[in-house]
């Protein structure tokens, strides 16, 4: 027989109020201007220096295949416009960033958003997860090679006003991508903070460079018509698909400024983006169109030579600073995508510090991190040059952008319950043109191609084993841990010694008995006063209000004191277990939670011969196991008061 009770938390000062959009607080102007400030800083960067290496690659594909002459300038510069607008401006920033999960952006929380629309264990349940580890797994392939070429492309400008230090470029890279990792753990509010002026100036440069160049040659806004970028498809199909592969790069980052939704909230990023960056990118992009009709050795580097030599050492610094913002903008989005892979149980629990107390969602990864910075570095000393990088850029944005788009229809259709020609109106407009992206970009495979791919394959088959691993783990435990109702039943039959204080025993859930109950029970004969079994649960959503976070059971007979208390987390939220167990006893739970002991089971496991999954799999999980964070940290958990007891579990 147990009753259970929804106890009302006690507020703290945690990051945002739970369970509701970001976008949905009260926002002063001066906040909203530093929370727009602060996106510029970290959100636009990877997109924003798109101008460094996209037009130009696309002139020097295959040799020069795309002429310089005036069908096709305006045809690019026309493609690239439109697929701004279309994918970034109407895809992303107008219609994705509504698909927020409680304020949340990423492949990941929009799979968990949409799986909650859709019918459990059912078919679509299955494959929008399925789509959200693909999707996840493709933004790291992103993740580690936006920073090498992003960099790469700015220091390389140094080779227009002083061709002498070309042999410094690479040593330049390098030392900067070491020095942007090791300021990760002072938080993207910090970052944000210090870039977010950098790229106000950046992005101010970046339109009257292309300005000063338009005003020259002001036919060049003819460009902005459609009806070239139709033309150059129509007369050239051969030649425009291959440039497709490389105009993508224009679009790089829209995935991460969705994933970074969570940092700043939806209304900052949209009116940055329309206010500055639109405009900016757009103006920069003609102005170099118009300069290599103008002056066609331009193209060798067309964005520096926009500028005139005075300022084309000053430009080279600043598009530094501006691409290792650039590389912040994947970076915070990969510790967003990772923390709520973990939530959603596709990855082990790792170490995360949050690094704000203003807003929700600014996190830290030390082990993404370090594991971002030597696939960084890997790249910069294998390709040593932006242009060999290009070649391995762009299948890891093209498949997430058609991922996502996916998702977005799931979930437009079960949650918002559009109609299916809107569906189809929707799906037609993005979907052609992003597989038109990505098949363009399968030509690159066997020339750098190959490395997001495998990139993506090896996160997949890390999240997916983990996913396995941990369901065999599961399984195998509860059939040691037995039924908690019948052990409870058997306690009172027996002649235990009850100890004075408080146990609280961490487990998944209130059907099976504890291992560390069990054999405190069965080994020592004790069994304390009030006895705690603790379920911390994730829910799908980024935040859940403290009012509903913590429900209390008893059970048994409450002359027993044994009690269940489930805490619902979301995938941003704190796991602060003593803070929650505090609030439980506003419902009148019986215990002292500042002098509770905390009992956790600590699980060896030792690999079988079972055909339950490949021998090399069962390797990889159980080192997984292994480096898994500490639970007495993750759960904020006091070690003075934290006892750890094995128990051997097959897999």
């Amino acid at each position: 027989m147990s009753s259970s009770r929804r106890v009302e938390v006690a507020k703290d000062s945690s990051p945002s109020p739970a369970g509701r959009s970001r976008d949905a607080r009260p926002v002063h102007r001066a906040g909203a201007a530093a929370l727009m400030l602060g996106a510029l800083g970290v959100v636009f960067g990877d997109i924003g220096t798109s101008p460094l290496y996209a037009f130009q690659t696309v002139f020097t594909l295959d040799k020069g295949i795309v002429k310089n002459n005036d069908a096709d300038v305006y045809g690019v510069v026309s493609l690239i416009f439109w697929a701004i607008t279309l994918i970034v401006s109407v895809k992303y920033v107008t219609l994705i960033l509504r698909a927020d999960n409680d304020g949340e952006g990423g492949v990941m929380a929009l799979a968990a958003l949409a799986r909650k629309h859709v019918r459990p264990g059912g078919r679509r349940w299955a494959v929008v997860m399925v789509l959200g580890v693909l999707g996840a797994s493709l933004f790291y392939g992103d993740s580690v090679i936006t920073p090498a070429i992003s960099v790469m492309s700015a220091i390389e400008g140094l080779e227009v006003p002083a061709p002498s230090l070309a042999h410094l470029v690479l040593p330049i890279g390098v030392t900067i991508i070491v020095a942007l990792f090791l300021v990760q753990r002072f938080g993207t509010e910090l970052v944000g903070r210090v870039f977010g002026p950098v790229m106000v100036v950046w992005f101010t440069v970046l339109a009257l460079l292309g300005l000063r160049q338009i005003v020259r040659d002001p036919e060049i806004l003819r460009a902005l018509s459609p009806s070239y970028a139709v033309l150059f498809i129509v007369d050239h199909p051969g030649i425009a698909f291959i440039a497709m592969g490389a105009i993508v790069l224009s679009i790089t980052g829209a995935e991460a400024l969705y994933a970074d939704m969570g940092h700043f909230g939806r209304s900052p990023i949209r009116r940055a983006w329309f206010l500055l960056v639109f405009p900016a990118l757009t103006l920069n992009y003609l102005g170099q169109a118009a300069l290599i009709r103008e002056e066609p050795d331009a193209l060798s580097n067309p964005f520096f030579r926009l500028a005139p030599g005075w300022a084309q050492l000053a430009l080279v610094i600043l598009a530094t600073l501006a691409t290792v913002i650039a590389s912040q903008a994947v970076i915070s989005g990969s510790y967003s995508v990772t923390n709520q892979a973990i939530r959603l149980g596709y990855l082990p629990r790792l170490t995360v510090r949050h690094t704000s107390h203003k807003e929700g969602g600014q996190i830290y990864l030390p082990a993404v991190n370090w594991v971002l910075f030597a696939g960084v570095i890997t790249l910069l000393l294998i390709f040593q040059h932006s242009s060999k990088l290009a070649t391995a850029y762009g299948l890891a944005v093209t498949g997430t952008f058609l991922i996502t788009t996916v998702l977005f229809l799931i979930h437009a259709q079960a949650a918002w319950h559009w109609p299916r020609w809107k569906l189809i109106l929707v799906g037609s407009l993005f979907g052609w043109l992003e597989l038109t992206f990505f098949v363009a970009n399968l030509t690159k495979v066997a020339h750098g191609g190959w490395l997001p791919l495998l990139i993506a394959a090896v996160v997949v088959l890390v999240m997916m084993t983990w996913q396995r691993g941990r369901t065999l783990v599961t399984e195998r435990r509860q059939k040691l841990e037995g039924k908690l109702v019948p052990f409870v039943t058997e306690l009172q039959q027996q002649d235990l010694t009850r100890v004075p204080g408080t146990a609280v025993f961490l487990h998944p859930d209130d059907q099976t008995t504890p291992l560390a109950l069990r054999e405190n029970v069965t080994f020592n004969k004790v069994l304390h006063e009030s006895v705690v079994i603790l379920s911390a649960i994730s829910a799908n959503v980024p935040y859940v209000p403290e009012e509903e976070r913590v429900t209390v059971a008893t059970i048994g007979h409450p002359s027993h004191h044994i009690h269940h208390v489930t805490v619902t987390y979301g995938f941003q939220d704190v796991q602060d277990v003593p803070h929650s167990l505090a609030g439980a006893t506003q419902l009148g739970l019986p215990i002292d939670p500042d002098a509770a002991l905390y009992f956790l089971s600590r699980i060896t496991l030792s690999r079988t011969e079972l055909p339950n999954m490949s021998r090399w799999r069962k390797r990889l999980f159980t080192s997984m196991a292994h480096n898994a964070a500490d639970p007495t940290e993750y759960y904020r958990l006091p070690p003075a008061r934290t006892i750890i007891m094995g128990t051997n579990v097959l897999v």
